[in-house]
C-alpha cells in the first residue's frame, strides 16, 4: 500500500533523531547548533502531529478521538517540556527513551500513523500541503531554573515515563 503520510513521518523522525544523535554525541559538549535544529524540528514535528494530522483523522472518525491520542499528547507534552530545559546527560538519555517508545506507538503496524493514513486516505494531497506550509516552533533560550525541570518531570510523569529511572 502506498503510504505518503506514513512516509512523510517516519523520514521526518529518522531526520530529528539524526540531528539529536549528532548533536549530543558527546554528552558532555553538546554541539549547540545542531540540537537548535534538533529542537526547533521536534517541536515542528509535533505541531504537524498535533494541528493536522490528528485533527484530521479525527474528524474522518465522526470526531472520536482516536485510541492512541491521548497517549501521544501526554508524550508530545513530555517531550516538549524536555526541550524547554538545558541538554544534560540525563535529560539526553531521557529524551532518547521517550523519543523511542514514542516513535513504536506511531509507526508499528497498525499504529497512529497506519490509523491516521486508512481515516485520511481521501485528503492525503491536501494535509501533505499543508504539513509542508507549517512553519518552525519559536523557542527561547533554555531554562536553567530548578522548576523548568521540576515541571518537565511531572509532564513526564503525566506520559507515563519516571525521569529519575530512566536516567539511571
Amino acid at each position: 500500500m502506498n503510504k505518503p503520510l506514513y512516509n512523510f513521518f517516519t523520514n521526518d523522525h529518522r531526520r530529528i533523531e539524526s540531528l539529536f544523535e549528532k548533536a549530543v554525541e558527546n554528552p558532555n559538549d553538546v554541539q549547540t547548533d545542531l540540537y537548535h535544529q534538533f529542537r526547533t524540528g521536534l517541536l515542528k514535528h509535533i505541531k504537524m502531529e498535533e494541528k493536522v494530522l490528528f485533527p484530521a483523522a479525527q474528524k474522518a472518525n465522526d470526531d472520536v478521538p482516536l485510541s492512541l491520542q491521548a497517549k501521544l499528547r501526554l508524550d508530545h507534552g513530555a517531550l516538549t517540556a524536555l526541550m524547554v530545559v538545558p541538554p544534560t546527560p540525563d535529560v539526553i538519555k531521557v529524551i532518547r527513551y521517550v523519543m523511542e517508545k514514542h516513535d513504536i506507538l506511531e509507526e508499528e503496524e497498525g499504529g497512529m500513523y497506519d490509523v491516521c493514513e486508512k481515516l485520511t486516505e481521501s485528503e492525503t494531497q491536501n494535509l501533505l500541503e499543508q504539513l509542508e506550509n507549517t512553519t518552525e516552533v519559536p523557542v527561547h533560550p533554555h531554562n536553567k531554573a530548578d522548576y523548568a525541570l521540576k515541571a518537565a518531570k511531572n509532564a513526564l510523569d503525566r506520559a507515563g515515563y519516571n525521569f529519575d529511572e530512566i536516567a539511571k
